[in-house]
């Protein structure tokens, strides 16, 4: 397999385990709250990275994709560590 397979690859793959982990994640802070307002951000930043991720997916450009993806994935890993949002699964994220 080429680099250029190996990359769309990739990027299928974090694009499914992303959209996953969005689905998924849930806040944890108490309503009202400052910490729930972070919650929030982590959460919208991590989906306008996904958006842009699909975006230059769709213009071909699989790297800048990748790093969109994996961006958006650590912002919802980052919220977990901060203990202001909650995944369960091991397999979608970083345990706190």
């Amino acid at each position: 397999m080429g680099v250029v397979e190996e990359l769309q690859l990739r990027v299928e793959r974090y694009e499914n385990l992303t959209k996953e982990a969005l689905e998924q994640v849930q806040i944890i802070a108490k309503k009202g709250t400052k910490e729930y307002e972070l919650a929030e951000k982590f959460i919208k930043i991590a989906q306008d990275y996904y958006s842009d991720a699909k975006f230059y997916k769709s213009k071909g450009d699989n790297i800048t994709a990748l790093a969109a993806f994996s961006y958006a994935h650590a912002w919802l890993d980052a919220g977990i560590k901060a203990g202001v949002l909650k995944g369960e699964s091991e397999r979608l994220f970083m345990q706190p």
